[in-house]
């Protein structure tokens, strides 16, 4: 397996980011303002990854209106905006893994389901706002992951090539998206949904960001 990636982009919640207890508390905030009682902190882990809507309808059932899911979601992003870092951290080994990479030179990006504005606000709440180049959310382009353009922009815009490329997350949306770029992908085992990788293996799996080699 090849290690020689100049390019890496990162899946954020899950990838370098534990934000599952604020998400968990948020979404039930949401099924409160519905008049809704809470639903189990892993039930909700399992219905991130595809952006902010999609995770307000599922959170909500498939008998809640339209109107009801537009109304939920403005909540969701009122809430999410005040407590966003209430309990988020990044996880173990992330801080130094990018550290390194950053000061060997290698081109680093963030691309998320996630709302960008929110992810931008955690990246730079941690303090790795000048560790990417880019970071890109769900709502940056009019196709979410594991649709490749959000990736293949990054890939253009900072001149690598597919082969230079690493994409790296917690889930089967991360993986399809490297597949549909050209890209190798790498997993890994701490985040939100690691058993996705039993459908949908990375071509790297790891329990520790500081364990991805990267020459």
């Amino acid at each position: 397996m090849r290690t020689d990636f100049d390019l890496l982009v990162f899946d954020l919640d899950g990838t370098l980011i534990d934000s599952a207890l604020d998400l968990a508390l948020a979404v039930n905030a949401v099924r409160r303002h519905a008049g809704l009682g809470p639903l189990e902190h892993k039930l909700i882990y399992s219905y991130v990854g595809n952006g902010a809507p999609t995770l307000i309808k599922r959170a909500l059932g498939p008998a809640a209106s339209d109107e009801a899911v537009a109304d939920c979601l403005r909540f969701f992003f009122e809430y999410y905006r005040d407590h966003m870092l209430d309990n988020t951290d990044l996880y173990p080994g992330v801080r130094e893994a990018v550290d390194d990479w950053r000061a060997r030179g290698k081109s680093m990006a963030v691309l998320t389901n996630k709302p960008v504005r929110f992810s931008r606000g955690i990246v730079e709440g941690l303090g790795l706002g000048g560790h990417f180049r880019r970071v890109y959310g769900g709502n940056s382009f009019e196709k979410k992951k594991p649709d490749p353009f959000g990736l293949n922009l990054i890939m253009q815009e900072l001149g690598f090539a597919p082969e230079q490329t690493l994409m790296i997350g917690d889930s089967s949306v991360d993986v399809l998206t490297a597949r549909n770029a050209g890209t190798t992908c790498a997993g890994v085992t701490f985040g939100l949904r690691p058993q996705d990788f039993e459908t949908h293996p990375p071509d790297i799996l790891v329990d520790d960001m500081r364990d991805l080699v990267v020459d």
